[in-house]
């Protein structure tokens, strides 16, 4: 049976739809010679992760091999998934059979993608985001695609240390839309001296980089300022528990792959494509943008702010 604990607030407004002052008057039918009076004598609590481990432990003891061990990597990592993700990600409630044009009818996907976007904007301390794209590398394409909407500028310098991967994909896109991706060397896996001209659109670096270095993230996006150039930020979403947000590096766009945030390895994919930039460019943001408003009763529901 699925469980989702609720809030002191549920509690209490549940309670007093029913009349009730407190938790213990749910329980006065039953004899106060039965209920128990003392604390029950059990260890402390422990978390998903930790428990899961011991029972792993006690169920190798009954096979003659260890369970195979996962090497994926270059952007696909066999991440610990808390089990409520999937719990939460299933309830009927978070998703319609209905498009999301239609809000009437779409409110628990239309509030999923609002939280999502929300989310995003928090990690990255940047104030837009959009409702995800095809993956890491095409949302770096769209980032270049915005930057390069500024009048003479086309040209795009990248990390030596970006992913090689989305170096290719800018590539492939840039062979349509009239522009290649000029690499700049680093020294020693990070740093580097992105010539910005006024022709420059964008410099991109990615903090951690491909290494698992980090970069001179803010003398790097500085450097693009000066030159009048947009500051691309590709990062991990895991990252930014223990890093400062490209928001606070100065990035003007960030982007990532979300697989870590809770998707299986799925093969390699397709994942989700993470954007987010400041308020100026909320207008030049690819794809769909949620927006949280009240109807006409005063009730707050979500809609998509641009289609």
């Amino acid at each position: 049976m699925r469980f989702a604990p609720h809030t002191d607030d549920d509690v209490r407004e549940m309670l007093a739809r029913i009349g009730l002052d407190g938790l213990d008057a749910l329980f006065d039918q039953i004899p106060p010679s039965v209920r128990l009076d003392r604390p029950l004598d059990l260890p402390e609590g422990v978390s998903e992760m930790e428990i899961l481990a011991d029972l792993r432990g006690l169920a190798a003891a009954d096979r003659s091999a260890d369970d195979l061990v996962c090497f994926a990597g270059a952007g696909a990592y066999d991440h610990y998934v808390p089990s409520v993700v999937w719990a939460l990600a299933g309830r009927s409630e978070f998703y319609t059979s209905y498009t999301p044009y239609q809000p009437e009818l779409s409110q628990g996907v239309l509030q999923a993608l609002f939280e999502y976007q929300s989310m995003i904007c928090e990690l990255t301390g940047l104030e837009v985001s959009n409702a995800s794209l095809y993956d890491g590398a095409t949302a770096l394409a769209e980032a270049v695609n915005l930057a390069r909407s500024a009048p003479g500028r086309g040209r795009i310098l990248v990390s030596e240390a970006v992913d090689p991967r989305y170096v290719e994909t800018l590539r492939t896109y840039g062979r349509g839309a009239g522009y290649q991706p000029e690499v700049f060397a680093v020294k020693d896996g990070r740093g580097g001296d992105p010539q910005v001209g006024d022709d420059v659109a964008a410099v991109i670096v990615q903090h951690p980089n491909r290494y698992g270095v980090l970069e001179p993230a803010r003398e790097l996006f500085g450097a693009a300022h000066a030159g009048g150039a947009r500051a691309i930020q590709v990062f991990d979403p895991l990252s930014l528990g223990v890093l400062a947000p490209p928001g606070e590096l100065r990035a003007d766009i960030a982007v990532a792959e979300g697989q870590v945030l809770g998707n299986h390895l799925n093969f390699g994919g397709p994942y989700l494509g993470i954007i987010a930039t400041r308020l100026d460019d909320v207008r030049r943001m690819p794809g769909r943008i949620v927006g949280e408003t009240v109807d006409v009763d005063g009730t707050v529901g979500y809609v998509l702010t641009r289609p």
